[in-house]
C-alpha cells in the first residue's frame, strides 16, 4: 500500500519561501512518478509538478516555472517541492501524489496524499 504523508505547510508573506516535504517508502519513490498538485479554496485541483521514478525529468506549470523546483531523496524516502517567491495566489492545500501509469492528463495519480495548507499573505 502506498502511503504519503505530506509536510512544511504554513503561513508566509509573499516573497518569502516554503519547502513541503512528502515522506513515503522507498519502493514508491524509485518505483512511483511523483507530483504536487495543489487545490485553493472553490477552484479546481491544478497539476504544479511532476519528477520521474529515475528523478531525472521534472515538469513543472507555467505558474510555477523558475519559482518552484521539485525533487526527491531517495536517501531519506522524501520528495519535495523548494517554493521560492511566493505569490498570494500561490495559497492552496498541496497534495502529493504518485502514479505508475503514465496517464494522459496531469492530473491523475493513483494515489494521494492528505495535503498541507500553504497561506501566502500579501
Amino acid at each position: 500500500q502506498v502511503q504519503l504523508v505530506e509536510s512544511g505547510g504554513g503561513l508566509v508573506q509573499a516573497g518569502e519561501s516554503l519547502r513541503l516535504s512528502c515522506a513515503t517508502s522507498e519502493r514508491t519513490l524509485v518505483g512511483y512518478a511523483m507530483g504536487w498538485l495543489r487545490q485553493a479554496s472553490g477552484k479546481d485541483r491544478e497539476f504544479v509538478a511532476a519528477i520521474s521514478r529515475s528523478g531525472l525529468s521534472t515538469d513543472y506549470a507555467d505558474s510555477v516555472k523558475g519559482r518552484f523546483t521539485i525533487s526527491k531523496d531517495n536517501a531519506k524516502n522524501t520528495m519535495y517541492l523548494q517554493m521560492n517567491s511566493l505569490k498570494p495566489e500561490d495559497t492552496a492545500v498541496y497534495f502529493c501524489a504518485a502514479k505508475r501509469t503514465s496517464y494522459s492528463s496531469k492530473l491523475v495519480y493513483d494515489y494521494w496524499g492528505q495535503g498541507t495548507q500553504v497561506t501566502v499573505s500579501s
